[in-house]
């Protein structure tokens, strides 16, 4: 693949750019489907030692990858916002996944840990322990001074979408710990029941939900009484950590998710081995459950895809995964996982308005020696009517496909001709060529090749980002692959 650098007008530019993608228009068809917004699900898998990766975006969602952990079972699953890298914890110590090639790094930073949660600006990762919660700079992969402070045998963790405050679930004294980042202090303690489990904060911040029990004293008949013990929901107001509701479902509420809307929360109730357990939704603004969904034995981490429409439930007792139409509340496939998973966490989009459609072709070619591999790419996608629009010739341009990332400055961009805009020059020592072309009403073809890459490591399916100023996509792509 040879990439034209000439001072050639733009329009012969243009033309030789779009040549290059014959082969590929030949797999992409004319319409693109629709955008998968997260396509990847890392299921940690507590008795088998590994990861289990799922591929939402196919029907149905299948595992396409098993990573082997280096140390320990896996506890918690978390993945970084920019959807690179995955916090793993186990009882040995934090291992760390490379999602564009799903290995672990050699690295394993020492924190016996539990639950985990990342900040939204990807800087720090936060792991519940024995000793309190630990915090990971996750640019070093090193542990930041001591162990914080917190409740009694802390297990769930989150953290607000500012990034300035996280709350922390304590299991044995039923309390929830809120923890200010600025200075890594507890600022409140919530006094809930008697164990804390579970615990998530909503997409604007406003409230926490956390899942505990307590002990409740019903006198059924003849005025005698029993303690009996019941599971709730909390809703904790974040702006005076003061509960403002409690919502009464299964016995143990154990994981938590929000959907990305902010709409309905999803709460698994882990009553072991039992028959006929189930997930409960709660709508958030009654502060009500609407419905129950049952799913595997033992279901502990469920997590919603970031277009809402599926939640995805870590079944401990049977080894796999129930995956949740949001729409109708009802299991539409149950996919199998690894010895007795316990977590689950899912790529985030890029950041952005999502396409409304997004389709992708790609083919990789390794070279011969490291950073000398090649790649042709091409999109067709749709807006979304609320989009900002695409402006190329004043917006950065930021294309990940597996192991490569590189961002397009704003500005670099030329009109070619009419509706047609490319580029061609070197970025951080890759020679690239890109195009953007507007098809129609809300509709653009985006293409790209480049030499002197590097996609050590990637292999299918291929996670695949692009990102054109405040509008984005993610998509996972089965690539030809040349060797």
């Amino acid at each position: 693949m040879q990439i034209n650098n000439s001072n050639g007008s733009g329009a012969a530019l243009a033309r030789g750019v779009m040549a290059l993608f014959v082969v590929l228009a030949m797999g992409l068809g004319g319409i693109a489907r629709p955008a998968e917004a997260a396509p990847f699900a890392y299921v940690a898998n507590s008795d088998s030692g590994t990861v289990s990766v799922i591929d939402t975006a196919t029907n149905p969602p299948s595992v396409v990858a098993t990573v082997t952990l280096l140390i320990g079972g896996p506890v918690a699953v978390a993945v970084t916002p920019d959807g690179k890298h995955v916090y793993v914890t186990t009882s040995a110590g934090v291992s760390v996944i490379d999602t564009a090639t799903n290995t672990v790094e050699p690295a394993t930073i020492p924190v016996a840990g539990g639950g985990i949660a990342i900040g939204p600006d990807g800087k720090h990762a936060y792991v519940t322990t024995i000793a309190g919660v630990s915090v990971i700079d996750t640019a070093t992969n090193m542990v930041v001074g001591t162990p914080i402070p917190v409740g009694s045998r802390p297990r769930a963790v989150a953290v607000t979408p500012d990034g300035k405050h996280v709350f922390v679930a304590n299991v044995s004294d039923g309390t929830v710990s809120v923890i200010a980042t600025a200075s890594n202090m507890v600022v409140a303690t919530v006094k809930l029941g008697v164990n804390a489990f579970g615990v998530a904060v909503t997409p604007d911040g406003k409230h926490a939900y956390v899942g505990y029990y307590t002990f409740i004293t019903i006198c059924p008949i003849f005025n005698m009484c029993f303690q009996v013990p019941a599971g709730y929901v909390a809703v904790i107001d974040t702006a005076t950590n003061m509960v403002v509701a409690s919502v009464p479902v299964g016995l143990f509420p154990d994981g938590i998710a929000v959907t990305p809307d902010g709409k309905l929360a999803y709460v698994t109730n882990n009553l072991g081995l039992a028959q006929n357990v189930s997930v409960y939704v709660i709508d958030t603004a009654t502060n009500t459950a609407v419905a129950t969904v049952a799913v595997g034995k033992a279901p502990e981490g469920v997590a919603v895809t970031p277009d809402g429409k599926q939640a995805y439930v870590a079944n401990l007792g049977d080894n796999t995964v129930s995956v949740i139409d949001t729409a109708t509340n009802t299991v539409v496939t149950t996919v199998p996982a690894g010895n007795n998973p316990t977590s689950v966490a899912i790529v985030p989009p890029p950041p952005g308005v999502p396409f409304l459609a997004f389709n992708a072709n790609l083919v990789i070619a390794f070279g011969g020696a490291p950073n000398q591999d090649s790649f042709a790419l091409q999109t067709r996608l749709i807006l979304s009517s609320a989009a900002p629009g695409i402006n190329p010739l004043t917006e950065p341009v930021t294309l990940q496909a597996g192991a490569f990332t590189t961002t397009i400055p704003p500005g670099s961009f030329k009109k070619a001709t009419q509706g047609v805009f490319v580029f061609a020059g070197g970025i951080n020592g890759v020679a690239v060529e890109a195009a953007i072309e507007h098809t129609g009403t809300l509709q653009y073809a985006f293409q790209a090749k480049a030499v002197r890459a590097s996609f050590t490591g990637t292999t299918n399916p291929v996670y695949e980002t692009l990102i054109i100023g405040g509008d984005s996509g993610a998509t996972s792509v089965m690539a030809k692959i040349f060797h």
